[in-house]
């Protein structure tokens, strides 16, 4: 066990090394097999150890060496397999190795083809020393690390100064929540003096429920979570990051670097739980981020940023699953989600292979004869998320809302409004890029044609998952437990408490009300498919450029302004805050400084005329100066 668990970490660095260092003087194919064959390594050997672990089985800690002491306090370097961080490991290699196999056709004709596939196997080691790690300190090494990597992925095509400002954007947006995490980390290691999450479990019981450090830590937590995971306020970093290549929106953005928040929780949920004023933070920022991204996806025209606010409102539906203390819930929704959501984003860079680069959907339109496959598996993945039936994507959902139902039916109108607003601006993209008449160049047109085999493959793969991923938790009407699958499989990592509530709140709503519920949802889903569909092929409506809106349609593409409030102010007062440091540094510093320099000038002149070699000048002062001694003397006298 101890050296498997070395290898799946280890790996994925060996490809980092050897492509870094080496990479740029071999074949490209060797570079992409290299990277690619050691994240599917590491995936391969996870499903081993897996196979050998069920719901029973107790975390494994592998101990790699003592790191340090500090007031009596020792903290080793290991890592802590338990069904959680295998759950998050087989998502990471195996949707990581699927979009490392996809990018060796997408990346093939780029000059940094090494560079690209150097930095997304030091991503994936940094994201499995997040989730792998057996203490915070470990989880933080590896959260910095892949807020390292996503800055240098974003900005990949750095030449254009934009995609420069939207890695900057993403990595000074993190940094504010990685301070609160820090925090966060000392305050729990000053009140239990231990950061690994066994022992500081263990000692989470001496906290007051509800009390103001216990409120604190959580809260620390919380806000680490949300630059991370993209949410209010902190969440508007994602968008822009759709600058980065495709599969880099795919791997960081949509699968796993953003559910690094989703995994702080679920891991800390033994803190969580004693903190139900900080839960229902989580709840409502969990419903605002879902609400204001939803809002936003409506009326935007470039297909990255439409799945972009997508996954922000997903991931808003996560934290509310989160607030609602489902925790298993939110974890399921992470897997559904990785599987529906790579895909579409994949299936984006498809189109926009085929199209030449071409991201603005007025200029699409007709491709499903074009690229079929591409089409088909959008489609499915377009199903998915919608909320189409037993799909995965409607499965994990459903869970969402029953719960959000058992704790109050308000939230569940909210989450139900937010659903249909889901369906709605995932089939506006899906008519506006594949169905119509070619709105396209000529010359576009021309070049239209299928990914290769490399790019399609994975596309295939995913689209299988997400038809078939919810069937891992099966809700009980269909023939199992009560959602007892996942939840019996995670329970060895949430404490009594968490695991009681989470329970009370996934069965507590009564078996004819779920089914009406269930009817709703696939009602709604239906009902917004024909409208969408009418509107978008029947009458044959064409999204126009955000200038021509009006109305609340205005409001949905320029996204309440939200970017430019923050850049008024917050951007201009801090480059306000800047310019005036250097005038007050270049008037008042600089001159004082001159000063003083211009001061020992000066007198270093008038010093080099006395002090000019002639003797007699010499006892001239001398003289001069006894003789100002005796009459001050004698004044005194």
């Amino acid at each position: 066990m101890e050296n498997l668990v070395y290898a799946i970490v280890l790996l994925p660095l060996l490809g980092f090394l050897i492509n870094g260092l080496f990479g740029k003087n071999l074949p490209k194919i060797l570079v992409g097999s290299l990277a690619t064959a050691m994240v599917f390594g590491s995936f391969c050997i996870a499903v081993s150890i897996f196979m050998n672990f069920n719901s029973e089985s107790q975390p494994v800690i592998v101990k790699a060496f003592e790191w340090f002491r500090v007031n009596g306090v020792q903290i080793n370097f290991g890592f802590q397999i338990d069904q959680l961080s295998l759950m998050m490991v087989m998502i990471i290699t195996g949707i990581g190795s699927l979009i490392h196999l996809y990018s060796i056709g997408y990346m093939s004709h780029d000059k940094g083809f090494y560079k690209f596939f150097t930095y997304l196997n030091l991503f994936i080691f940094s994201m499995l020393l997040l989730v792998m790690g057996s203490n915070y300190l470990i989880l933080f090494i590896g959260w910095e690390g892949v807020g390292l990597c996503s800055y240098l992925l974003i900005g990949f095509w750095y030449t254009n100064e934009e995609y420069g400002k939207a890695a900057r954007k993403a990595f000074i947006m993190n940094r504010i929540g990685d301070l609160a995490l820090l925090i966060g980390i000392f305050m729990i290691a000053s009140q239990t003096n231990a950061v690994d999450y066994l022992s500081v479990a263990e000692n989470a019981s001496k906290f007051e429920l509800d009390g103001t450090v216990i409120i604190f830590i959580t809260a620390s937590l919380f806000i680490g979570a949300t630059g991370k995971s993209a949410q209010v306020p902190l969440y508007t970093w994602l968008p822009d990051a759709m600058a980065g290549p495709t599969p880099v929106s795919a791997l960081i953005h949509a699968a796993t670097m953003v559910t690094a928040g989703i995994y702080l929780v679920v891991r800390s949920n033994f803190l969580f739980t004693l903190a139900p004023t900080v839960q229902g933070g989580i709840l409502f920022i969990g419903f605002l981020t879902a609400a204001l991204a939803g809002f936003y996806a409506l009326r935007q025209n470039d297909i990255k940023k439409v799945l972009a606010y997508s996954t922000v409102s997903q991931l808003g539906f996560m934290f509310i699953a989160l607030g609602l203390g489902a925790y298993t819930t939110a974890m399921f929704h992470v897997m559904t989600h990785a599987f529906f959501k790579a895909l579409l984003f994949l299936g984006a860079g498809s189109v926009i292979h085929a199209m030449s680069n071409e991201q603005d959907m007025r200029f699409m339109g007709g491709l499903k004869k074009y690229i079929p496959l591409t089409h088909a598996t959008f489609l499915i993945g377009t199903l998915a998320i919608s909320g189409f039936p037993l799909l995965s994507g409607m499965i994990s959902k459903d869970e969402i809302l029953v719960a959000a139902f058992a704790k109050n039916p308000i939230y569940w109108v909210i989450l139900f409004v937010l659903a249909a607003m889901t369906a709605t601006y995932m089939f506006r993209l899906y008519y506006l890029t594949f169905h119509g008449e070619f709105r396209g160049t000529e010359e576009q047109k021309h070049h239209l044609h299928e990914s290769p085999s490399n790019m399609t493959l994975p596309l295939i793969v995913l689209a299988i998952l997400s038809v078939i991923g919810g069937f891992i938790n099966l809700p009980h009407f269909i023939g199992h437990g009560h959602y007892a699958k996942l939840m019996e499989w995670l329970k060895p990592v949430l404490t009594e408490q968490s695991y009681s509530q989470m329970e009370a709140t996934l069965s507590g709503v009564p078996f004819n009300t779920e089914m009406i519920l269930l009817a709703a949802t696939v009602l709604m889903f239906f009902t917004v498919w024909f409208i969408v569909r009418n509107t978008y092929v029947s009458k044959k409506k064409m999204a126009v450029a955000e200038e021509s809106y009006t109305g609340w349609e205005k409001l949905s593409a320029k996204k309440l302004y939200v970017d430019e409030l923050y850049n008024a102010l917050i951007v201009k007062t801090v480059e306000g805050l800047g310019r005036g440091g250097k005038m007050f540094d270049k008037g008042i510093l600089d001159r004082f400084v001159n000063f003083v320099g211009d001061g020992a000038e000066d007198s270093g002149k008038a010093m080099k005329r006395v002090q000019n070699g002639n003797v007699e000048t010499y006892i001239l002062i001398m003289s001069l100066a006894v003789g100002i001694i005796l009459i001050v003397n004698f004044l005194l006298q």
